[in-house]
């Protein structure tokens, strides 16, 4: 091959090649203005004026199901595990706070306005009938409602069937929130 037949090989290479890019990025530029596609911008973390801990549905004899809404109008991204404590019995220095055992791994989860996200809670259970006891020998706590932390935010919740919360120990099993 010849240096000029080399030249007229490249030169040819060099202009299919640009025109290409050129067609492809004329496609591509049609194709969004001819459908309205413009990037969507990710929702912003979902903030405690944004959602509600709205129920606290018992799953088990030890498990209860937390729920959260987003009452706002804009979608945004919760993620994570919640914080939990026991409420004190109308009493903030009876409180119980809870060391959160986080199972499973937390991802974003979007939240449409009035969409909603659940976490699983386990405590330890409180064993026997009526008064009940611990395995441990310490003291069961038993408390008629719960606060839960979300998005920065604290909400107090009751159990949905009416009954109280009761526990061994100091920790709860969470997983994080899940659409």
């Amino acid at each position: 091959m010849t240096r000029a037949t080399r030249c007229v090989a490249i030169k040819a290479s060099s202009v299919l090649l640009l025109a290409g890019f050129a067609s492809g990025a004329v496609f591509v530029g049609s194709g969004a203005a001819a459908t309205g596609d413009e990037p969507r911008r990710p929702a912003a973390p979902c903030t405690s004026s944004q959602v509600v801990a709205d129920s606290a549905q018992p799953t088990g004899s030890a498990q209860v199901r937390i729920t959260v809404t987003n009452k706002s109008s804009k979608p945004c991204v919760l993620n994570g595990f919640p914080t939990v404590a026991l409420a004190g019995q109308g009493s903030p220095d009876k409180n119980k706070p809870l060391q959160v055992i986080r199972v499973g791994k937390a991802g974003p989860v979007q939240l449409a306005a009035g969409g909603r996200a659940s976490a699983q809670l386990t405590f330890t259970p409180v064993l026997g009938e009526a008064d009940g006891y611990c395995a441990s020998g310490a003291d069961p706590f038993v408390a008629p409602s719960m606060v839960v932390g979300v998005a920065g935010g604290r909400h107090q919740l009751a159990p949905s069937d009416g009954g109280e919360f009761a526990l061994c120990g100091t920790t709860v099993r969470a997983t994080a929130f899940r659409g």
